[in-house]
């Protein structure tokens, strides 16, 4: 121990100041401990929460980002496929709507020939008849004229009858 002694007073070291600094030291390390590092720890680590917590929401928004893209674009899937079915629908009744008119024009332009055929029969039927009149009389008047001449009332009267029935034969 005295080697120690020795070593100290060369060095000039005295005891008790080396316990008062000894002492001091640990008074301002304590203090720093207390009120510097600790706090500035603290607040390193709540930062380095908030900066955790901050990439786990960055990371959650990520996900749900690609999840509304993903969910975005079969929509726009679905929705371009029901705007396919649609103007397929609609190109459908469009057609049939069409060929509907189409068939209705068909029938009332043949049932207008049919109206007009049919009024056409008839006015050449009435036609006929009223030639086939027009032609008896002229037939009968030319006949009376030249019987008349020629053949007594009665034959005149048989021949002006059976002249009429096969008139009206025809």
């Amino acid at each position: 121990m005295e080697a120690v002694t020795q070593i100290a007073q060369q060095f000039g070291l005295r005891v008790p100041f080396l316990v008062a600094q000894c002492i001091n030291f640990v008074v301002v390390a304590s203090l720093l401990w207390y009120f510097a590092f600790k706090p500035v720890l603290k607040t390193i680590t709540e930062r380095q929460q908030k900066i955790d917590d901050g990439l786990k929401y960055a990371d959650e928004m990520k996900a749900k980002l690609e999840e509304t893209q993903k969910l975005t674009e079969q929509r726009l899937q679905q929705a371009a496929l029901e705007g396919q079915r649609l103007v397929e629908d609609a190109r459908k009744a469009a057609k049939e709507f069409s060929e509907r008119q189409q068939k209705e024009a068909t029938e009332k332009a043949t049932a207008l020939i049919e109206k007009a055929q049919a009024a056409i029969e008839l006015e050449r039927r009435k036609m006929l008849a009223e030639t086939r009149t027009e032609i008896a009389r002229l037939v009968v008047e030319t006949t009376q004229r030249v019987l008349a001449k020629e053949l007594p009332a009665n034959e005149r009267a048989k021949y002006n009858e059976a002249a009429a029935r096969e008139l009206t034969e025809v």
